[in-house]
């Protein structure tokens, strides 16, 4: 933000959209009660069964239409309840609600990021009151539910007299997800891709699927602009590719990282969303181990991962199309991995599918878009038709 008005470009509107789940607890005096912890800290899922001996698993998909992760916000906030925190807790807000707080001053929860909890109604879509009686959730943690567009406030004094301007702070869809969609163009048969350390394949819909199909499958209905569903499936992504090039040093760049895949004939596939692989010491022996291989090249390593991630695409596309009765005819991929040629391709191969590779930026475009809707006051159609003219969408060839 400072370096906005260094350069001259000092902004109107600000939004600020991160990952879901995780979230910070402010006291009585609203400061901030540590630690504040990542969704892949194991010791956050051993409440899983607690929860689910109070409140089945069945019952609360049907409430909240959120797929099963055990890092779930709900999960983690019962931890936080066994530990005696939440007595101590006033307020709970989301990373980028705290980030917007820290702004602004202004306490409240966006309401995208907030279905992420697994707290909110999925036909209210707002707090649901039996889901947090039964877990003994204090009601005083939650506060209104802000939406994508709205004006949060606008910058403290000293926040302003830092970084060299006022500025107003706006809603955007602030699950990075959520922004990413308002990227894509949409439409009844057009599934999508968001690629970056996770994959969120699905589709944009106007009402949720909480049945046991959906709930079966692991799909989830998070909140989208305009009380909008992203029927989705979570997918592990590059997390599995980022993990494997770091633990090689760094010394392969992406791009060499897939001309190695592209060169291996290895074809064996392993289980992308396989527990072992949310935070392992070594992900290239938990890959392996999941082959049943002693040792692969790296080529081999990634051939596997980049036809295993293909697969799953297309599987999730199958499940998609028989819960929601949509036969899909074309996949848009936005996001960082929509630059990936070769996963690309492998994905229009293995789907059968019309696949579209862009914008790659489609979470900051999803965000700024929001703003502009907020500020001149156009549609989501609208802001949609400007993305589609303002940035290159590729159609995918085959490999």
């Amino acid at each position: 933000m400072q370096k906005a008005h260094a350069i001259g470009k000092p902004p109107k509107t600000v939004a600020i959209d991160t990952w879901g789940v995780d979230y910070c607890l402010l006291d009585a005096e609203q400061r901030l009660l540590s630690p504040v912890y990542a969704y892949r800290d194991s010791e956050r899922a051993k409440t899983v069964d607690k929860v689910h001996a109070i409140l089945p698993h069945r019952r609360l998909y049907q409430k909240t239409g959120i797929q099963f992760q055990p890092f779930n916000t709900v999960y983690q906030l019962y931890a936080d309840k066994l530990s005696g925190k939440l007595d101590r807790a006033h307020y709970l807000m989301q990373i980028p609600d705290y980030l917007a707080y820290r702004l602004t001053g202004k306490i409240q929860n966006e309401y995208t990021n907030a279905t992420t909890t697994s707290l909110i109604n999925a036909e209210t879509k707002t707090w649901d009151a039996e889901i947090l009686s039964t877990l003994g959730f204090p009601e005083r943690l939650f506060g209104k539910l802000t939406l994508p567009t709205e004006t949060i406030g606008t910058l403290l004094p000293d926040v302003a007299g830092f970084v060299g301007y006022r500025a107003t702070v706006i809603a955007c869809p602030t699950h990075d997800t959520a922004s990413a969609y308002v990227a894509t163009v949409g439409g009844h048969t057009t599934a999508t891709l968001s690629s970056g350390t996770w994959s969120l394949l699905g589709t944009e819909q106007l009402q949720p699927y909480t049945d046991d199909a959906a709930r079966n499958a692991n799909f989830t209905n998070e909140g989208g602009i305009e009380y909008r569903y992203r029927f989705l499936k979570n997918i592990m992504g590059m997390w599995l590719i980022q993990n494997v090039r770091k633990e090689h040093g760094k010394r392969h760049s992406y791009n060499e990282l897939m001309e190695m895949a592209m060169s291996s004939t290895y074809r064996k596939t392993f289980d992308v969303n396989h527990p072992s692989l949310s935070a392992p010491e070594s992900m290239c022996l938990a890959i392996q181990t999941l082959l049943c291989e002693q040792e692969l090249s790296l080529p081999d390593l990634m051939a596997s991962i980049y036809h295993s991630l293909a697969l799953s695409y297309r599987d999730a596309i199958h499940e998609m199309q028989q819960i929601t009765g949509i036969t899909f005819d074309t996949l848009q991929i936005v996001g960082g991995g929509s630059s990936d040629a070769y996963l690309n391709a492998l994905t229009k191969d293995k789907t059968a599918l019309r696949v579209l590779a862009g914008p790659k930026e489609g979470t900051a475009i999803g965000n700024l878009a929001s703003q502009l809707m907020a500020d001149l006051g156009i549609s989501l159609n609208e802001v949609r038709t400007i993305i589609q003219n303002s940035f290159s969408v590729r159609e995918v060839g085959t490999i």
